[in-house]
C-alpha cells in the first residue's frame, strides 16, 4: 500500500507560513519517521542544523510533545491526546467504532472507517475480525485517496471540480498494476460507484488485497467518509464482494447515518 507523502509546507506553496513553525513540524515529522533518534540524525533528516534541531526539540520536550531518554528523542503521548480529542469530535464518532466492530465480527475481515482531509484518505477507525490480515494501516494513516475502495467511495460523492483539484494536487500515482492512473478512467469509475452505491478495489492499493466500501453522508448529503471491508482476494472474491459484504455495509452505514440525523 502506498501512503501519501508526509505533511510539509511544500504542499501549500502559495500559503504564507511561519518559518520557525515549518521547522518545528519538519522536526516532528523526522522524529516520527526515525521513531527514536539523536539530535544529529533528526537534524539531518529534517534538513536543519544541529543547533536548530536542539532548540526546537528542547521546546517540544518542555511542552511534553516529545520525550527524551538519554540522548534519544521520541514523540510523546500528548499527540495521542490531540488525536483522540479530534476523532471524538467527528460526527457519529460514538457509534462508528461499535458498528465497525460488528462489521469485523460478521465478516471476519478488517473493517475501517475513512474520511477525507486535504485531498487524502485518512483512517479514523480500524477493527480486525477473526481472519483479518495485519497491515500497516492504523488510525491516522493517510493514503492517496484514489488507490482505495473507501477513497473512491468518498470521491464519488464530491463535486467534479473538487475531485479535479485533488487530482491536480496529488496526481494519480500507481501503487500496483491495478491502480487507476488515468483521469477519465477515474471519473468513469466514480460515476459507476454513485449509481450502485458501492465501491470496489481489486488489488489497487496492495496486490492481492480486495476491498468493498460504502460512502456515508450527513443529513445535508455532504459526504463524511466511508466504511470499508478488506481481505485477501481468495476470500473476498465472488459472493462476499458481490452480495454479502455490500449488503452489510449499506445496512451499517444507514444505521450510522440515522443515528447522526437524530442525535
Amino acid at each position: 500500500m502506498t501512503d501519501a507523502p508526509p505533511n510539509t509546507s511544500a504542499r501549500h506553496p502559495t500559503t504564507a507560513t511561519i518559518k520557525s513553525l515549518d521547522t518545528t513540524f519538519a522536526i516532528i515529522d523526522a522524529v516520527k519517521q526515525l521513531e527514536a533518534a539523536r539530535v544529529t540524525d533528526i537534524a539531518t533528516h529534517a534538513g536543519v542544523s544541529k543547533s536548530t534541531a536542539h532548540k526546537h526539540l528542547a521546546t517540544l520536550v518542555a511542552h511534553e510533545y516529545v520525550t527524551k531518554t538519554g540522548n534519544e528523542y521520541r514523540l510523546g503521548f500528548r499527540f495521542l491526546d490531540l488525536g483522540g480529542h479530534t476523532r471524538s469530535r467527528f460526527p457519529g464518532a460514538h457509534i462508528i467504532k461499535p458498528k465497525l466492530q460488528e462489521l469485523a465480527a460478521k465478516t471476519g475481515e478488517v473493517s475501517q472507517y475513512m474520511t477525507e482531509e486535504y485531498g487524502q484518505s485518512v483512517v479514523l477507525y480500524r477493527e480486525e475480525g477473526q481472519n483479518g490480515v495485519p497491515s500497516k494501516t492504523r488510525p491516522g494513516t493517510r493514503m492517496y485517496i484514489h488507490q482505495t475502495a473507501s477513497g473512491k467511495a468518498i470521491l464519488s460523492q464530491l463535486p467534479r471540480e473538487r475531485v479535479e483539484a485533488i487530482v491536480d494536487k496529488w496526481g494519480l500515482p500507481k501503487a500496483t498494476s491495478s491502480t487507476i492512473t488515468d483521469r477519465e478512467a477515474l471519473f468513469e469509475e466514480l460515476t459507476a460507484i454513485r449509481e450502485r452505491g458501492i465501491s470496489y478495489s481489486y488489488g489497487e492499493s496492495t496486490k492481492g488485497l480486495y476491498a468493498v466500501a460504502a460512502p456515508m453522508t450527513d443529513p445535508d448529503e455532504t459526504v463524511l467518509g466511508a466504511c470499508v471491508v478488506s481481505g485477501p482476494s481468495h476470500r473476498m472474491k465472488g459472493e462476499p464482494m458481490e452480495e454479502t459484504f455490500p449488503q452489510l455495509l449499506l445496512s451499517i452505514v444507514n444505521e450510522i447515518e440515522l443515528n447522526i440525523a437524530h442525535s
